[in-house]
């Protein structure tokens, strides 16, 4: 997707444009109201991410101006203002979803996705299976080809957001906000570590690889593919 993203903080733009970007989407960004109004005119964008508080101009005037344009790229407001009334005036000004600070990435980048008409999450299910490998969320048991791996609790916890994704890249931010509640990048290699540890358990001893590093990117947990 191409997303816009107007907000003038930018620590929280640099991370929330990181995050898009790790996940393959294309973010532009503008930290002034009414530069933003002109960009989001003037190209063509799938999703707005916008900030309720601006320099230049709001976010409520931007997305009421370009309701008034005609312009209906969904629109999805950032905002440290909570309350009931506020959202339903975002609403009313034609947002079409609110997300209130602090916020996880991941919740945003899902809301996002619905914004773009992206396929429904599936339902939750109990025991995970990927190939020959299971993952017991009842027990707190893995197992491959029948044998018991053992998984420290973190391990097991990426190993269960990876296979929930299975076949998808799940990036390194992703794994932060969901695997250890970090909504900041800690500047270490605890990421790559732990998928070592776990790549040495779950694949190692066996003939077929299930988890796989997309340079750049992130990584992916699939059964092997052939041809």
């Amino acid at each position: 997707m191409r997303i816009l993203l107007i907000e003038d903080d930018t620590k929280t733009s640099d991370y929330i444009a990181k995050g898009f970007s790790e996940a393959g989407h294309v973010c532009d960004v503008i930290g002034d109201g009414r530069d933003g109004l002109f960009q989001a005119q003037r190209e063509a964008y799938d999703v707005l991410v916008i900030d309720r508080m601006l320099p230049g101009l709001d976010g409520l005037a931007i997305v009421r101006s370009l309701r008034a344009a005609k312009v209906g790229t969904p629109a999805l407001f950032l905002t440290s203002v909570g309350g009931v009334d506020d959202r339903v005036e975002g609403l009313e000004a034609g947002g079409d979803d609110y997300l209130v600070k602090p916020f996880a990435f991941s919740e945003l980048m899902a809301r996002v996705n619905a914004l773009g008409r992206r396929p429904p999450v599936q339902e939750q299910k109990t025991v995970l299976k990927v190939a020959d490998l299971e993952l017991d969320l009842i027990r707190r048991e893995a197992r491959r080809a029948g044998q018991v791996i053992e998984l420290q609790p973190r391990e097991f916890t990426l190993l269960e957001v990876l296979m929930r994704c299975e076949g998808r890249v799940i990036t390194r931010t992703m794994l932060l906000e969901r695997v250890w509640d970090f909504h900041f990048d800690p500047k270490t290699s605890v990421v790559e570590t732990h998928i070592s540890r776990l790549r040495a358990k779950l694949d190692k001893p066996f003939q077929a690889q299930l988890l796989h590093t997309i340079r750049n990117t992130g990584y992916s947990l699939h059964a092997p593919r052939t041809g």
